[in-house]
């Protein structure tokens, strides 16, 4: 009898736990479509930003090298500023013209260093989509399994109208993990490539720069 007990009572307190956790799983779920469908909009936007703008790092590269007076700086910084890179990448270079009075093994480290952050604050850019994409699967199938007890229990009891509101809850659930899950999953996978490429163009445009400066 005293075991009885104990069972009915762990068994509702388990109950009224898992059942608490619905209305937090939706409303990150919700979260996680919202800001997967706004990263969307921003990729898109990204897409046609730089369908517009297309520079070819090698013309920056032939426009540097064959600059007829390399010691001049304010001709390098020049033809930094009317490249169409990102602003943060003219930044880099043109700290390092700035900089061209220090040591070359300094200038060397200072620009592996800013390559290094420059990739940090892409795979910045990347976390949360990443995050979306891995643990939305787990969130919608949370929100699934969820109204499954009190489905299976109205079912029991013949309750075939709350038994079609719970699965609702479940399917909503189901597709909004999954869509979300996707939606980041591509738009991640398109950024990374997409810096990846902008990481390797700044690293030979920063050699380019180390060679006229030596």
């Amino acid at each position: 009898m005293v075991t009885s007990s104990i069972s009915t009572i762990f068994t509702n307190s388990l109950h009224t736990i898992t059942q608490s956790f619905l209305i937090p799983v939706m409303v990150v779920l919700t979260i996680f479509f919202i800001y997967a469908l706004i990263n969307l909009g921003i990729l898109i936007a990204e897409y046609y930003k730089r369908k517009k703008i297309r520079y070819n790092f090698n013309t920056f590269t032939n426009q540097i090298l064959s600059l007829p007076d390399r010691e001049n700086m304010d001709e390098i910084i020049s033809v930094i500023e009317k490249g169409q890179i990102p602003p943060t990448h003219k930044e880099i270079l043109k700290t390092m013209i700035i900089g061209s009075d220090v040591s070359s093994e300094f200038r060397e480290s200072l620009a592996i260093k800013m390559v290094e952050d420059e990739n940090i604050n892409s795979a910045k850019k990347l976390e949360r989509t990443d995050i979306i994409a891995k643990i939305a699967p787990a969130i919608g199938l949370m929100g699934t399994l969820i109204p499954l007890g009190p489905g299976l229990t109205a079912l029991g009891a013949g309750n075939i109208q709350s038994l079609a509101q719970h699965l609702t809850i479940a399917f909503d659930a189901a597709v909004l993990g999954m869509a979300s899950a996707s939606i980041a999953f591509i738009t991640s996978k398109i950024r990374r490539r997409w810096y990846e490429e902008d990481i390797s163009n700044l690293e030979t445009m920063v050699d380019t720069i180390l060679e006229i400066l030596k």
